[in-house]
């Protein structure tokens, strides 16, 4: 695996950048300045960005209910990002999508949503347009394991089979669907199911490895570019927090060995060592990276800050074809 330093710098700062995002956001939505709730990807940097990151900057993504990472991951700019879940004006989607249901059409993220597992028809479709339309795009559609067994799911890696669609299924199995162990719920391994719609089915074990899951994205990205069809992948990876931020359950059901083993593979403390390891960046160089980072998250919060709230003439559009109410 061949990947030029500053790609690999790069990998490093997204997941800094996602890391640093959801850590302000945990904080700002409990004392009131995000509305709703949020669901950060802390723990599971290393599976969003290595994906993200196999991605060319035409290609097109959806995300789940756990998406502000994918966006950032793939290069959003955090000050509109962060607007949005503060429902304001200058969101990427005018404050209208919020933390569950944000897009970001400048990198190809056309949206996430809080239906478990209703974005992947959409990433499905992408790939058709990209197939008729010849653009040798490619569509990569990410999902949880809760969405594991969703009909929606089934439907479309068939039709991307029978099709031989440009698209990427990509399962980041945080082993809860909330706080339902996937094993309960789900029989044998995600990945092999692939084997029933003809289709390639590779599971990525240590998914706090951001070099395996963007090597495994890349082959499968690379087979749908050169119109091979469709791919499932699999990447086993763990979320630090709770299901979303402030969430009481009133049960633990997860036990602290399992969090303390997890949380000792953080994915951007592993890459860390691994460029200071093999001579890409000195320590010195990476906190002043982290610097950085945190001081762009800070001028997000306060771009969100003094952006105005949506006008209320505003509220019907981009809702219909014509605005609600006019009339000819």
């Amino acid at each position: 695996m061949n990947i030029e330093r500053e790609t690999l710098l790069e990998m490093q700062r997204r997941m800094l950048r996602i890391r640093r995002f959801d850590e302000r956001c945990s904080k700002l939505v409990k004392f009131g300045h995000i509305p709703g709730t949020v669901h950060t990807s802390i723990g599971q940097e290393a599976q969003v960005v290595g994906a993200t990151v196999a991605l060319g900057p035409e290609d097109y993504m959806t995300g789940n209910h756990r998406s502000h990472g994918h966006p950032i991951g793939k290069g959003s700019n955090l000050g509109p990002l962060m607007a949005e879940l503060f429902g304001k004006a200058t969101g990427v989607c005018g404050g209208k999508g919020g933390s569950l249901h944000l897009a970001d059409f400048s990198v190809g993220s056309l949206g996430e949503s809080g239906i478990v597992g209703s974005s992947i028809p959409i990433a499905t479709g992408a790939a058709l347009t990209a197939k008729v339309k010849g653009t040798g795009r490619v569509s990569l559609a990410f999902f949880g394991d809760g969405a594991s067994n969703q009909g929606g799911l089934y439907e479309s890696m068939n039709l991307a089979s029978v099709w031989g669609l440009p698209v990427v299924f990509l399962c980041e199995n945080n082993q809860y669907a909330l706080s339902t162990p996937a094993h309960t719920v789900t029989a044998g391994v995600v990945a092999e199911r692939a084997a029933g719609f003809d289709l390639p089915g590779v599971r990525v074990d240590d998914g706090q490895d951001v070099l395996k899951v963007y090597e495994a994205v890349r082959i499968a990205i690379c087979r749908a570019r050169a119109g091979e069809g469709p791919s499932l992948i699999e990447v086993m990876t763990y979320r630090f927090n709770e299901h979303s931020e402030g969430l009481r359950l009133g049960v633990d059901y997860r036990n602290a060995d399992e969090r303390d083993l997890w949380r000792s593979r953080d994915p951007i403390e592993i890459f860390r060592a691994w460029l200071i390891g093999n001579g890409v960046a000195s320590a010195t160089a990476l906190d002043a990276m982290d610097e950085e980072v945190l001081a762009e998250v800070e001028a997000a919060v306060e771009f969100a800050e003094e952006s105005p709230d949506p006008d209320a003439a505003t509220a019907f559009r981009d809702l219909y074809t014509e605005p609600f109410g006019v009339t000819a």
